[in-house]
């Protein structure tokens, strides 16, 4: 999927990205029950999911969801606490140190408004999350979203609009509160 595009449910296409879906949750489903310290089988794993090895100084911490995982970029030294969702089909990617806190969700797939299509199409565009950025806890990244530089999104943020380089977003629709 490339920005805003559309994929008929039923397709060939559609079939493909279904049996990744199931194949990713398999393979994450193994991950999230895997003890905390058995690193081997955790990089195993990863390395499944993701269809390379994880970067140098990556860290994860389980439970992970993805719903492809091949679409899904970590540049080195990234943090992933606890219990985050990456829906990549479209493609998700984090710059170099980026952090994200709990329970964050990036969503790259979606459905049409309209209530004709809704159920014949899905709709996706990636994310890009540039380096240095500070996802807090519960926030919730929408398709099409360029993150900036050294920005840092407030707990609990919805963000469905670019966030500028150097800028603290926060609330229900987030919204640049302060920039530096």
């Amino acid at each position: 999927m490339s920005n805003d595009r559309l994929m008929r449910i039923h397709s060939p296409e559609f079939r493909a990205m279904s049996e990744r879906v199931l194949r990713a949750t398999r393979l994450t489903s193994r991950l999230n029950v895997l003890p905390f310290d058995d690193e081997s089988g955790k990089a195993e794993l990863f390395e499944q999911i993701l269809g390379r090895p994880l970067p140098p100084k990556v860290t994860v911490y389980p439970p992970f969801y993805t719903d492809h995982g091949l679409r899904l970029d970590l540049a080195e030294r990234v943090f992933i606490n606890q219990n985050c969702t990456f829906l990549d089909y479209a493609g998700i990617r984090l710059g170099e140190r980026v952090m994200v806190g709990p329970n964050v969700m990036f969503i790259t797939v979606g459905h049409p408004v309209d209530p004709e299509e809704r159920r014949g199409w899905l709709t996706g565009a990636p994310i890009d999350v540039a380096e240095n950025v500070w996802i807090g806890a519960g926030a919730k990244i929408l398709p099409g979203v360029s993150i900036g530089r050294d920005a840092v999104v407030a707990a609990g943020a919805v963000v469905a609009d670019d966030v500028p380089p150097a800028s603290l977003v926060t609330g229900g629709k987030a919204a640049v509160r302060r920039r530096w």
